[in-house]
Protein backbone atom coordinates (compact mmCIF):
# COMPACT_ATOMS: atom_id res chain seq x y z
CA UNK A 1 0.00 0.00 0.00
CA UNK A 2 1.56 3.78 -0.96
CA UNK A 3 0.10 7.38 0.19
CA UNK A 4 0.21 9.77 -2.06
CA UNK A 5 -0.68 13.52 -2.41
CA UNK A 6 -2.87 15.59 -4.62
CA UNK A 7 -3.26 19.02 -4.72
CA UNK A 8 -6.32 21.25 -7.03
CA UNK A 9 -4.66 24.33 -7.66
CA UNK A 10 -7.09 27.12 -8.13
CA UNK A 11 -6.47 30.59 -9.82
CA UNK A 12 -9.55 32.69 -11.31
CA UNK A 13 -11.75 29.92 -11.14
CA UNK A 14 -9.76 27.37 -13.05
CA UNK A 15 -7.77 24.39 -11.93
CA UNK A 16 -4.32 23.73 -12.57
CA UNK A 17 -4.60 20.17 -14.68
CA UNK A 18 -1.71 17.26 -15.27
CA UNK A 19 -2.55 15.88 -18.72
CA UNK A 20 -1.12 12.32 -18.14
CA UNK A 21 0.65 11.52 -21.08
CA UNK A 22 4.47 11.57 -20.90
CA UNK A 23 4.97 8.04 -18.66
CA UNK A 24 4.78 4.41 -19.64
CA UNK A 25 2.74 2.12 -17.38
CA UNK A 26 0.97 5.34 -15.85
CA UNK A 27 -2.19 4.18 -13.94
CA UNK A 28 -3.05 7.42 -14.63
CA UNK A 29 -1.89 7.59 -18.88
CA UNK A 30 -4.02 9.80 -20.86
CA UNK A 31 -5.96 10.91 -17.63
CA UNK A 32 -6.30 14.23 -16.40
CA UNK A 33 -5.38 14.89 -12.89
CA UNK A 34 -4.50 17.55 -9.68
CA UNK A 35 -1.00 17.85 -9.01
CA UNK A 36 1.12 15.41 -6.56
CA UNK A 37 2.70 12.06 -6.14
CA UNK A 38 4.18 9.63 -3.41
CA UNK A 39 5.27 10.11 -0.49
CA UNK A 40 9.45 9.76 0.28
CA UNK A 41 10.05 8.12 3.41
CA UNK A 42 9.71 10.54 6.82
CA UNK A 43 6.96 12.72 4.82
CA UNK A 44 4.00 14.37 6.22
CA UNK A 45 1.29 14.75 3.78
CA UNK A 46 1.59 18.40 3.61
CA UNK A 47 5.11 17.84 3.18
CA UNK A 48 4.49 15.73 0.46
CA UNK A 49 1.75 18.12 -1.18
CA UNK A 50 4.41 21.08 -1.15
CA UNK A 51 7.34 19.05 -2.24
CA UNK A 52 5.41 17.28 -5.52
CA UNK A 53 3.75 20.78 -6.50
CA UNK A 54 6.89 22.22 -6.58
CA UNK A 55 8.37 19.42 -8.49
CA UNK A 56 5.79 19.10 -11.31
CA UNK A 57 4.94 22.90 -11.52
CA UNK A 58 7.61 24.85 -9.88
CA UNK A 59 5.02 26.46 -7.93
CA UNK A 60 5.65 27.22 -3.97
CA UNK A 61 2.17 26.78 -1.68
CA UNK A 62 1.95 29.54 0.42
CA UNK A 63 -1.11 27.86 2.68
CA UNK A 64 -3.67 25.32 1.76
CA UNK A 65 -6.52 23.29 2.78
CA UNK A 66 -6.58 19.88 4.02
CA UNK A 67 -9.87 18.51 2.07
CA UNK A 68 -9.94 14.63 2.53
CA UNK A 69 -8.26 11.06 2.33
CA UNK A 70 -9.29 8.70 -0.81
CA UNK A 71 -8.75 5.38 -0.81
CA UNK A 72 -8.42 3.82 -4.10
CA UNK A 73 -8.60 -0.22 -4.19
CA UNK A 74 -7.84 -1.73 -7.56
CA UNK A 75 -7.87 -5.03 -8.58
CA UNK A 76 -4.61 -4.00 -10.86
CA UNK A 77 -2.47 -1.69 -8.81
CA UNK A 78 -1.55 -1.86 -5.24
CA UNK A 79 -4.29 0.16 -2.52
CA UNK A 80 -3.23 3.81 -2.37
CA UNK A 81 -4.41 6.26 0.43
CA UNK A 82 -4.60 9.72 -1.27
CA UNK A 83 -4.47 12.78 0.66
CA UNK A 84 -6.34 15.64 -0.87
CA UNK A 85 -5.58 19.25 -1.26
CA UNK A 86 -6.65 22.41 -2.39
CA UNK A 87 -4.82 25.99 -2.54
CA UNK A 88 -5.53 29.47 -4.54
CA UNK A 89 -2.44 30.62 -2.27
CA UNK A 90 1.20 30.04 -4.36
CA UNK A 91 3.67 31.91 -5.75
CA UNK A 92 5.11 31.63 -9.14
CA UNK A 93 4.26 31.04 -12.82
CA UNK A 94 3.75 26.92 -13.79
CA UNK A 95 6.30 25.24 -15.47
CA UNK A 96 5.55 25.16 -19.44
CA UNK A 97 4.18 21.82 -20.56
CA UNK A 98 6.93 20.80 -22.49
CA UNK A 99 9.49 21.72 -19.01
CA UNK A 100 7.03 18.95 -17.19
CA UNK A 101 8.57 15.48 -16.85
CA UNK A 102 4.95 13.77 -15.52
CA UNK A 103 2.34 15.57 -18.41
CA UNK A 104 0.87 18.52 -19.44
CA UNK A 105 -0.01 21.56 -17.45
CA UNK A 106 -2.73 23.69 -18.39
CA UNK A 107 -5.76 25.63 -16.18
CA UNK A 108 -8.97 24.68 -16.63
CA UNK A 109 -12.40 26.03 -16.35
CA UNK A 110 -13.36 24.51 -12.68
CA UNK A 111 -17.14 24.09 -14.28
CA UNK A 112 -15.25 21.76 -17.44
CA UNK A 113 -13.08 19.77 -15.36
CA UNK A 114 -15.62 16.76 -15.23
CA UNK A 115 -15.75 16.63 -18.72
CA UNK A 116 -12.38 15.71 -19.56
CA UNK A 117 -11.14 12.51 -19.36
CA UNK A 118 -11.12 11.71 -15.75
CA UNK A 119 -11.37 8.85 -13.32
CA UNK A 120 -15.03 8.74 -12.63
CA UNK A 121 -14.13 8.27 -9.02
CA UNK A 122 -12.38 11.50 -9.25
CA UNK A 123 -15.64 13.31 -10.76
CA UNK A 124 -17.09 12.10 -6.90
CA UNK A 125 -14.52 14.15 -4.85
CA UNK A 126 -14.12 16.72 -7.35
CA UNK A 127 -17.90 17.51 -6.78
CA UNK A 128 -17.16 17.55 -3.00
CA UNK A 129 -14.31 20.08 -3.58
CA UNK A 130 -17.02 22.48 -5.83
CA UNK A 131 -19.55 22.30 -2.76
CA UNK A 132 -16.71 22.90 -0.15
CA UNK A 133 -17.57 20.02 1.70
CA UNK A 134 -15.76 19.54 4.89
CA UNK A 135 -12.99 16.94 5.43
CA UNK A 136 -14.12 13.69 3.86
CA UNK A 137 -13.25 10.09 3.76
CA UNK A 138 -13.74 8.38 0.55
CA UNK A 139 -13.26 4.79 -0.91
CA UNK A 140 -13.14 3.68 -4.65
CA UNK A 141 -12.85 0.29 -5.59
CA UNK A 142 -12.27 -0.16 -9.17
CA UNK A 143 -12.23 -3.13 -11.78
CA UNK A 144 -9.97 -2.41 -14.43
CA UNK A 145 -10.49 1.23 -15.44
CA UNK A 146 -14.42 0.41 -14.15
CA UNK A 147 -15.73 2.66 -10.86
CA UNK A 148 -17.72 -0.71 -8.86
CA UNK A 149 -17.51 0.76 -5.41
CA UNK A 150 -17.83 3.75 -4.00
CA UNK A 151 -18.41 5.02 0.11
CA UNK A 152 -18.62 8.70 1.20
CA UNK A 153 -17.61 8.72 5.00
CA UNK A 154 -18.47 4.96 5.60
CA UNK A 155 -21.85 5.57 3.96
CA UNK A 156 -21.68 3.47 0.65
CA UNK A 157 -22.77 5.67 -2.27
CA UNK A 158 -21.97 3.07 -5.69
CA UNK A 159 -22.19 -0.25 -5.65
CA UNK A 160 -22.16 -2.09 -8.62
Amino acid sequence: MKNSTLCYIEKDNQYLMLHRVKKQNDCNKDKWIGIGGKFEDGESPEECMIREVREETSLEIKSWKYRGIVTFVSDEWETEYMHLFTSSDFLGTPLKSEDCDEGDLEWVDIGKVPELPLWEGDKLFLDLLTKDVPFFSMKLRYKGNDLVFASLDGEIIIKK
